[in-house]
This record gives C-alpha cells, structure tokens and sequence, in this order.
C-alpha cells in the first residue's frame, strides 16, 4: 500500500508539472473565457472600428449556422502557434481590419534571432510576383482592372509594448522581386532560445481584392482565404531531409499554394448581422449582436490555416454524419440560393467521401466541416482548400453535371493530404495535388461508377518535368498543372498497378497514419513504399519523381524470314523511358495462333527469336494497357510484313501527327 499511495503522489505531482508547463506557453489560454482574446489584448480593440467590439447584449441566435460547441482536450500535433484574432470586415469598402496576438514556440535547437511573416494579400498588389508570374488570371479567371488587393501592418509589438515596426522589412528570396511584399522579417529583441516562445501583437488592415484567385470579394460575397499576417514555417534538421534547421521562405507565387505549421487558432468575426459566416473549426459563443453588426466566435486547433466566408445570401443546410474512421462530423453547407435544390447532392457527396476516406486512410479528427459554394462572379473563389472548410465550384448553372461531384470529392480529399499530411506546397506540391487527385479518382469510382481513362489521360502529358520542382520553377503554368496534378496522380496510379490494389491501399494508409501532422516530403513517402512492400523503388523515384520521365515501351522493329522448317522472327523490344517494370507481349502468327509472353522490362532492350509454321503478322507491347505512365503509345504495336524504310517514314509520320495533336488538347 505505501508504494501505491508513492505512485499516486508521483502521477499528481507529474500532472501539475504538465499543467504548468502548458500555461508556461500559452497554449492552455485556448481553454480559458471559451477561447476568446487573451485578457491583455482586450484593451487593443479600441484601435478597431466601433463596429468591432460591439456591446455586450443578449444576442439573438441565427438558425442553424450559430449554434457554439465546445472542443475536447485531446492535443494532436505539436502545436507551434498560436493565434487570437479579432477581426472586422467593413462590407462597404471591402476591407478587413485587425488585432492579432501571436505565440510562437521555437521547435529548433538553435535560438532565433528573426522572424518571418507571410503577407499573403499583398500578392494582389501592382507589381508582385504573383501578378507578374500568373498575369492576373488562373484557372480561367481575370482579374478586375483596378481590383487590387494589399494588406499592411499598422502596428508590431511584444508582448511588453516595445515596437518592431521601424525594424520590418520586406525579402524576396525566390525571385529578388522588389516589389513583392509576400514575405517580411524583422529582428527580435531578443532570441528565442529552444523550446521557449515569443509573442507579438500587431494590427493589420487587408484591402481584398475583387476576387479572382481563392481570396476576395464579389458584391457581397468575401471569401477570407489567407487574409491575416502569418508566421512562416521553422524547419528542424531532419524534417523534410533538412540538413540544418532554419526557416522555409517563400514569396506568394502565380503557381505555388500555401505551407504552415500545425497550431491554435481563436478569431472573432464581426460582419453586418445579416451576414452568415462560414469559418475554420467551430463557433464556441452565441453570437453578440449590436448596432446592426454581430460577432462569431471560432476556434480551431492542430490546424495549419484559418479561412472564412461571409455573405447574407448564403442559404444554411447542416446535417450530422458519422462512420468507421469518422467518430461525428456536422456537415455545414453555405449555398449559393442557385444551387438550395441541390443540397441533397453535396450532402451526399461529403458524407460518402467522408466515409470512403475515414475508410481508406484513418480518422477525420475535427467536428466540423463547412462547403462554400459561392456565387456565378466569385468562380475565382471556388475549388479551393482550407483545414475543416472547402469551397465546392462556383453556382453557375442550376443543373450541373458531376463536375458538381467531382469538385467537391476533390476538395474534401484535400482534408487528408493538404490538411492533416500538411506537405510543403511551395516545394513538393504534387505531395498534396497528386495524392488529392489519386483520391478524387478512386471516390469518383467507388461512389459515382465514373472510372478515369488513364491511358488518354496519359497521352496528355506533352512535357513531363520532375515533380521536386518547387511550384515557380515549372515551364508553364500548363505544365505545373499537367506535372503537378495529373503526372502526380498518374506516378501513382502506376505504382499501384505495380504492387497491386490491397498493397497501395497498404502504403498510403500507413503513409497517412505516420506522417499526419508531420510535414512529410517525397523521400519519406518512398521510405514508406519500400518498408510496406519490402522492395526498394530508388529507380522509379528517380524516373518519375527527379528526372520527370514518361514511360515509354516500344515494338522497335521485326525481322521475319523462311527457314527450311518454316519462319525465323526477330523482334527488338525496347524500354525508352522510365523504370523497369513488367510488362506484357503478344505475339500474333498469320495461321491464328498467338503467344503472350513477359518482360521484365530491366534492360533497356531486348530481342526475341521465335520459331514458327506460319510467319508472325504483328507484336504488342502492353496490349492491355497496364503501363498507365506510357504516354507514346503510336509506338506499342509493328506489323510484321511493313518494309523497314516505309516502317520508318510511317511510324515518323505518325508520330508527327500524334504529337501536334496531343499538343492542341492540353490545358
């Protein structure tokens, strides 16, 4: 009895020590007042507008999307920052204004002397890279003449009132891009040593721009998509392959998504009190309305990004949904009035797709997830990714095809490999967009019986490039997205038909299970295949990741002649691109008769003799279609009986064609 009544002593002791150390680094204020702003940040509002910090009243609760919640206790990831924001939109100047208050623990083990932040609006300015490099479109979408975006710093503190504003400045490390003020650092008074933390208060006003490009404003409609001053990502050694440990930096980039570390985040919204709000995480508190404006609000932790949305014509749909991997979710549709008829198709389509990935690659951890779709003049702001909330296709037809789906599955999938893998999309966007994509297609087909034609989709594919190229350093845009999306997807496609579909389902689950909330990179998704399937894959990592190839298996030439016993054939078969893998041939003979037989494709050729009665008419490589990589396929099959010279100029001539016309077809 007295050791246990020790043990008992020594747990209660350890407890209070955690307990302690949680409010050591601030992480714990999340918990305290139902996770609003820290009691010392309270006095900073009255630098917001009036409208911001509304009377205290007993507030009328909106139906449905208003109703709080309350988190549990169960921390996820290693939680590096945290945020408490307070935040107004003016809905007639399209402007956000303010107050944020910031902790960021040093995760290294190296003290640090700067810091960095993303002004990611800034991007939407004359002059900036992204303006420069996407010539204010994507997607299809054009900027607005005049439809300007910025976001500026009216205030930078610490904790204890010192400023840091005369210290700011802006870097431009990709592209030395004056005018970019993506990325800004300043000198911290003093370092942070490891393992201790840093917070900074700041106020900042976001001009948003007509929407064109994920964030942004069109009439009533604002779409709040990296619309806060954002700490950049401190690497460790050993993270991501990193040799040293140090910040990751990067400009907002025409081609390049987002990056950030996993954290808290408490933010108050105020907007007009007709608006409803769809925002990251869940609402904790009623909202308090005043004066013709109300404030939400949210909380949101081991997330990497914070997003909302707010419109008075969202039409407001919620239904609860739960399934092996998926302990309780409350599906929130925010709908275009367009599209309310529809409601029951995006409900099902959340809900299945919820399902099959909890299913495939393990639990949805988080309470909620809200789908935007917004209006027919803000398609700009659809199709896009944030932690617990998607925006689905913009509402331009009433009766959409399944792009309606596939958008949507496509976005939901993005929850598991942008929000909980969290790669560096800077660096390695196909880690994000290629898995995405995988998935989208095996939900499409599971749920929808809509099968993706690889090989035609393959035939796309004009100019591969390595998928390690960060998102700026592609050729195109064209090619970002070729190489990015659809080459990503077809590397693992091809994959899978290597190892068949119980062992990819194998790989990714336990890739998804090791690395959420870890920022993996490509070298630690191979080290996964190879541990699950026990074989090394260093050649096709290299191929199809670092060198960018294509697949390309050819009949090279056949050879036939008269024996005394009856035929003698050649035929060369040949591996132009790509890693060695098996591959089958089928061999066809003028009586009828035909011969299938295997390659294993690690040489980069070789010749087959064979004997027979009648001559052979024609071989096939791959006849069956099973190299999903092999984008040249004009050259997979060679009749036997064709003169050599009149082959050569046929098969050239063809190519030709072939080539111009794959050419025309991409997008």
């Amino acid at each position: 009895m007295p050791k246990r009544r020790s043990l008992r002593m020594l747990l209660f002791v350890a407890a209070a020590a955690v307990l302690v150390f949680s409010f050591r680094f601030g992480f714990a204020d999340a918990w305290v007042d139902q996770y609003a702003l820290p009691a010392s940040s309270w006095s900073e509002l009255s630098e917001l507008p009036a409208a911001a910090a509304p009377a205290v009243v007993k507030p009328k609760a909106d139906p449905g999307p208003d109703i709080p919640l309350k988190p549990q206790a169960v921390v996820l990831s290693q939680r590096v920052t945290e945020y408490h924001i307070s935040v107004a939109l003016d809905e007639q100047a399209g402007s956000l204004t303010g107050v944020q208050t910031v902790t960021w623990k040093n995760p290294g083990h190296k003290s640090v002397s700067e810091m960095y932040l993303h002004l990611y609006p800034n991007a939407f300015a004359p002059g900036s890279t992204f303006i420069k490099e996407s010539k204010g479109q994507l997607r299809g979408d054009k900027m607005t003449a005049g439809g300007y975006g910025s976001m500026e710093l009216t205030s930078l503190r610490t904790e204890q009132g010192e400023t840091l504003l005369p210290r700011l400045h802006f870097v431009q490390p990709d592209d030395g891009n004056k005018n970019d003020r993506t990325l800004a650092t300043f000198r911290l008074p003093e370092p942070v040593k490891p393992g201790s933390s840093v917070t900074l208060r700041m106020n900042f006003t976001v001009q948003l721009p007509d929407v064109f490009a994920r964030m942004g404003k069109a009439g009533e409609f604002v779409m709040a998509g990296q619309w806060f001053p954002k700490v950049a990502v401190y690497e460790t050694a050993g993270m991501r392959g990193r040799a040293n440990e140090g910040w990751n930096l990067h400009q907002y980039h025409g081609n390049s998504e987002f990056y950030g570390d996993f954290g808290i985040y408490s933010v108050r919204i105020d907007v007009p009190a007709t608006y409803k709000v769809a925002a990251t995480g869940f609402q904790t508190k009623s909202p308090v309305v005043s004066g013709g404006r109300k404030s939400l609000q949210f909380y949101a932790d081991d997330v990497h990004d914070f997003a909302w949305s707010a419109s008075p014509h969202f039409e407001y749909v919620e239904d609860s949904f739960s399934s092996p991997g998926i302990p309780g979710v409350r599906i929130k549709l925010f709908l275009d009035p367009l599209h309310m008829h529809l409601k029951d198709r995006y409900l099902h389509a959340a809900k299945s797709a919820l399902a099959k990935l909890g299913a495939w690659y393990g639990e949805y951890p988080y309470s909620t997830l809200s789908v935007i779709v917004p209006p027919a003049n803000a398609n700009g702001a659809g199709g896009m990714e944030y932690p617990t909330l998607v925006t689905a296709a913009a509402a331009q037809d009433d009766n959409p095809g399944y792009e309606l789906e596939r958008t949507l599955v496509h976005e939901i999938a993005h929850q598991y490999w942008y929000g909980l893998v969290a790669s560096n999309e800077f660096e390695e966007a196909w880690l994000d967009e290629g898995f995405t994509s995988y998935s989208e297609d095996k939900l499409m087909a599971s749920i929808y019986g809509v099968v993706p034609n690889l090989p035609i989709e393959a035939s796309y594919m004009t100019n591969p490039e390595p998928l390690n190229l960060s998102s700026w350093r592609f050729s195109s845009s064209d090619g970002y997205a070729e190489n990015v999306y659809l080459r990503g997807k077809l590397v693992l496609s091809s994959l899978e038909r290597q190892v068949g579909d119980k062992m990819m389902s194998k790989i990714l689950r336990t890739y998804f299970q090791k690395y959420k909330f870890k920022h993996p990179s490509a070298s630690d998704f191979q080290k996964v295949v190879e541990t699950v399937t026990k074989t090394k894959w260093t050649d096709f990592f290299q191929a199809y990741v670092q060198r960018g190839e294509m697949a390309d298996f050819a009949i090279d030439s056949i050879t036939t002649h008269k024996t005394e016993s009856g035929y003698e054939s050649l035929v060369l078969v040949r591996r132009y691109g790509g890693s060695a893998q098996q591959v089958s041939l089928w061999l066809q003979f003028q009586d009828g008769q035909s011969v299938r037989k295997k390659w294993d494709g690690v040489q980069t050729h070789v010749q087959l003799k064979l004997q027979s009665e009648t001559p052979l008419v024609y071989a096939a490589i791959d006849p069956s279609l099973n190299v999903v990589l092999d984008n040249r396929r004009y050259n997979n099959y060679l009749q036997a009986e064709v003169p050599k010279e009149q082959r050569t100029r046929f098969a050239s001539g063809i190519t030709q064609i072939i080539e111009g016309l794959f050419g025309t077809m991409v997008w």
